[in-house]
């Protein structure tokens, strides 16, 4: 199967989820909300909100900042759509459906984020939650620092 195919079969998966939680929650099934969650679809990796509603502007789709705030917050509801907090005040979202747990690296000096999965984690998690008496719906780690790029380590030399 095509990465494009994968992208259509898990945006018609969403749509429906999308559209089953309006229903349930007694929200309106507008055009605007269906167009957002299509570009948040199409994003390649984590995105800001200014980076979407710049995406929404160049596709000259007509939706407002409000409406694409209050939609986000919609998807985050019914897990479409994670917010990651990633250190230094910074937050990017994600895609939730069909997208395995992973955590990230973030460099302080060029913004660059990394994800990783590492299965040791999972266990951990799982100790903790026993020895805790905690069922862990998910977790948010994120690890800062500096990449060992060439133009970072240059931007952090005394």
């Amino acid at each position: 199967m095509s990465r494009s195919d994968s992208n259509s079969i898990l945006l018609t998966q969403a749509k429906e989820i999308f559209e089953n939680f309006l229903q349930s929650q007694g929200c309106r099934r507008t055009p605007g909300r269906f167009a957002i969650l299509e570009a948040v679809y199409a994003q390649p990796g984590h995105f800001t909100l200014e980076s979407l509603l710049d995406h929404l502007f160049q596709k000259n789709i007509p939706v407002s900042r409000a409406s694409v705030y209050n939609t986000i917050e919609l998807l985050i509801r019914c897990g479409l759509v994670r917010r990651r907090e990633l250190g230094n005040g910074t937050v990017a979202y994600e895609k939730a459906l069909g997208f395995r747990q992973h955590d990230h690296l973030v460099c302080t000096t060029c913004g660059k984020i990394f994800e990783f999965c590492d299965p040791r984690l999972q266990s951990v998690e799982e100790s903790i939650g026993r020895l805790l008496g905690f069922r862990i719906r998910e977790h948010n780690l994120v690890l800062t620092g500096e990449c060992v790029r060439q133009e970072c380590q240059a931007k952090n030399k005394p």
